[in-house]
């Protein structure tokens, strides 16, 4: 069958947005998506403006995301998108993921996926419901090395799995950067726009996904700490957390956004029982293999000798850097090609269909959850509920 550009339609991300750049560049990175349209700011000015300045036709720059889901919908199957990429704030994800799905658009989403668990549980129905695709942009599954970890402890490289050491400390939040005109800080520490945890929501569940992902366990009991270091603000910046999975690894959880200095360190040990591994997110094409009884071993990202899943993430021959971009861009390009199978009656690959899910949204709110109330509590350990 004809293969066709999938068209997408953003919300959020408008000109002086960070992370709405950063996806754009993601999608556009393997010339399998466009931008056809956009609902890209609340303030009218600022949408129209946006939309021109990424050369979208005059009648598909709207000024809200209930105008552009409505309209497209309405439109010609072959000119009406295929789905949305929402990149607004967590608390502004829901009602148009909801609407998105309603009107027969898929949907890629920033994370966290939603403003509560209960959000999160009707998100993941309608998905159920509709047969449509949804992503969750958990930006640290994408790089190569991080799936060439899960693929080795999936073979059994290690043995079983016995200790996670997962940890992301930023610096950036060790002042009060919110009453200082940060407009990324002010949203964030703000209970009402993102919800009952500031760090952990923000970064810690982060830190979740990637302990999950890579040793295929689930969290099943934690232990949790949280912190408000600088006075003044509103929610933790700051905590750690004891975990127990459901296959038998123990671990610990770190994550802080006021140790000075660092920017984004996220690191992740893994020990078996023959041995481990070692990431780190700023130095993302080397995984570290250490052995029991032999050397330890360097792998690098564009090595022949990966497995399928690293391969098929790697865009450039070794030695060339990939990052951040990259690994996002992992993520659009493995739904997309997804969506195309699906759209053309064909079966996946499994490496396309290997990027987080509304599941994925759902723990992720779930971690948050249960933290606080294990925080909270004088409990030592706290079940994790779903």
């Amino acid at each position: 069958m004809k293969r066709e550009k999938l068209r997408v339609g953003m919300i959020g991300g408008g000109k002086d947005a960070f992370i709405g750049a950063v996806h754009r560049l993601a999608f556009n990175m393997d010339g399998l998506i466009e931008l056809s349209c956009g609902a890209l700011s609340v303030h009218p000015e600022v949408a129209r403006e946006s939309g021109e300045l990424l050369f979208l036709p005059e009648d598909r720059i709207y000024m809200s995301y209930e105008e552009m889901i409505r309209k497209e919908s309405q439109l010609p199957a072959d000119k009406r998108i295929h789905f949305v990429s929402i990149v607004t704030p967590n608390f502004v994800h829901f009602a148009p993921a909801m609407m998105a799905l309603e009107h027969g658009f898929n949907v890629v989403i920033e994370k966290p996926m939603v403003f509560s668990l209960d959000e999160a549980k009707q998100l993941q129905q309608k998905v159920r419901e509709t047969g449509l695709m949804l992503c969750l942009t958990h930006t640290y599954t994408g790089y190569p090395m991080v799936k060439q970890a899960r693929q080795m402890v999936a073979e059994g490289a290690f043995g079983k799995i016995r200790k996670v050491y997962v940890e992301y400390p930023q610096g950036w939040l060790s002042r009060l950067s919110e009453r200082e005109g940060n407009a990324q800080a002010a949203w964030r520490t703000d209970p009402k726009k993102s919800g009952k945890s500031g760090c952990m929501g923000d970064i810690g569940t982060h830190a979740a996904n990637l302990a999950e992902y890579i040793t295929g366990q689930n969290i099943s009991k934690l232990c949790a700490d949280l912190n408000t270091i600088v006075e003044g603000r509103n929610l933790d910046d700051d905590g750690a957390v004891l975990l127990k999975f459901d296959q038998g690894a123990s671990g610990v959880l770190i994550a802080s956004q006021v140790a000075a200095g660092e920017e984004n360190a996220l690191r992740i040990k893994v020990y078996g029982e023959k041995g481990g591994l070692e990431w780190h997110q700023q130095e993302p094409n080397t995984l570290l293999v250490k052995w029991l009884d032999a050397p330890t071993q360097v792998y690098r990202a564009g090595s022949g000798y990966l497995g399928d899943y690293a391969k098929h993430n790697c865009r450039t021959p070794g030695g060339h850097p990939e990052g951040y971009l990259e690994a996002f861009a992992n993520h659009y390009r493995n739904f997309a090609t997804a969506l195309q199978a699906k759209l053309n009656n064909e079966t996946p690959s499994k490496e396309s269909l290997d990027f987080p899910s509304v599941d994925d949204g759902v723990r992720g709110m779930a971690f948050i959850d249960n933290v606080v109330a294990s925080s909270q509590s004088d409990q030592k350990w706290w079940d994790f509920k779903v």
